[in-house]
């Protein structure tokens, strides 16, 4: 999401802006790696950021990103350079269209001027300087994932199994016309057992919001897939938008609900999901914008334990931070834990057939226990 804002910024000629995404974490401190060496090492580490406070909260300074080039991808262009985008396609290429000295667009189709309507046009032409028409332009779809009909709890693995456990109770975090965004894997499955009569609209970082089901096999669009690049399907009343409009949304606190996993999470709220030290990586991917909205609601869903027995919720995470206290509900395969500002974790419910002592023995730190608790999931 800062990434976006850095380069929308950039063709908007805004030099830098505050944002709170990041704060308290390693982006604030600097030394995340930019650039990786052959050998996997970092070779560029990104510098500490200026921290000013706002109304209460703190925000990094980013600094605004222009290019010299920009290679987009687009539907349509007319010969003026006017561009459309297809369905999700729009995403980053959007915002870069307009941030760069020389813009360069490869469509699948170039129509004569006038023949683009005023309304669906995307980007203007004064963002383009080249086009590049490619009439058989081949869309590679990275993570085909349809519908698997009639498949029965029965059918799948037992670990499957345990995290279904956890995608159902995460389920009952949804209520009616609430908006929401869902992780990659176990959080984006608890959209299969939303509640009947339960509307709720699902958001995606890449540009979407109205997510529906995954697509049958001969349904599927390579335009049309989510921010973890699965092949999705879009309900009535669904759009479609940049990924800079994306979090904004995110940031301006729109989501009623985020649930995501977790790698960490600390008894203060803390998480910790996307870098393991010394392994690369590409990103954070939406997680930081996500958790740094002031007025979302964060569930995090992931297996109490890691799959060596240890536990995963701690007294102090381990592992570089995605946001700091900014975790409010715990739903793993044991139990669900609240964040307690100022008091820790309080343990509300347990799953069928685990103890609290269960809990405890699978925890390393401490948590107070309601006073109710049963088994509900």
């Amino acid at each position: 999401g800062t990434l976006a804002e850095k380069i929308r910024a950039g063709g908007a000629g805004i030099p830098a802006f505050y944002t709170a995404t990041g704060f308290g974490t390693a982006i604030q401190h600097g030394g995340t790696p930019i650039k990786y060496n052959k050998d996997g090492t970092a070779g560029i580490e990104a510098s500490p950021r200026e921290v000013r406070e706002f109304n209460g909260r703190h925000y990094l300074m980013e600094q605004s990103i222009v290019g010299d080039y920009a290679l987009i991808k687009a539907w349509k262009a007319d010969e003026l350079g006017n561009l459309v985008f297809r369905e999700s396609a729009n995403n980053f290429n959007g915002p870069m269209a307009t941030a760069a000295k020389t813009t360069i667009v490869e469509v699948e189709e170039l129509v004569p001027v006038g023949e683009l309507r005023p309304s669906e046009i995307h980007i203007p032409g004064i963002h383009v300087h080249r086009i590049v028409k490619n009439s058989n332009c081949q869309k590679r779809i990275e993570k085909l994932t349809v519908r698997n009909e009639g498949e029965m709890e029965s059918d799948v693995a037992p670990a499957m199994l345990k995290r279904i456990r956890i995608i159902k109770r995460a389920a009952r975090e949804f209520s009616d016309g609430m908006y929401a965004n869902l992780g990659i894997g176990i959080p984006m499955l608890a959209s299969n057992y939303i509640a009947p009569g339960i509307t709720v609209h699902l958001q995606s970082e890449n540009g979407i919001l109205g997510l529906g089901p995954f697509p049958a096999k001969d349904k599927v669009d390579a335009d049309l897939i989510n921010a973890g690049k699965e092949t999705v399907t879009v309900l009535p009343g669904g759009s479609f938008f940049s990924s800079d409009t994306s979090f904004a949304m995110i940031r301006g606190s729109r989501l009623d609900l985020t649930i995501l996993g977790a790698m960490e999470v600390s008894q203060t709220g803390d998480l910790a999901n996307w870098i393991i030290p010394g392994k690369m990586v590409k990103g954070m991917g939406g997680a930081m914008d996500l958790v740094s909205a002031a007025n979302t609601k964060v569930v995090v869903t992931m297996d109490h334990c890691s799959k060596d027995g240890a536990p995963k919720i701690l007294k102090q995470c381990t592992l570089p931070l995605t946001g700091v206290a900014c975790v409010d509900r715990i739903i793993t395969d044991k139990c669900v834990f609240d964040v307690m500002p100022g008091r820790g974790l309080l343990l509300r419910e347990l799953a069928k057939g685990v103890t609290v002592e269960e809990v405890r023995s699978s925890t390393d730190c401490d948590f107070e226990v309601d006073g109710e608790v049963s088994e509900t999931f």
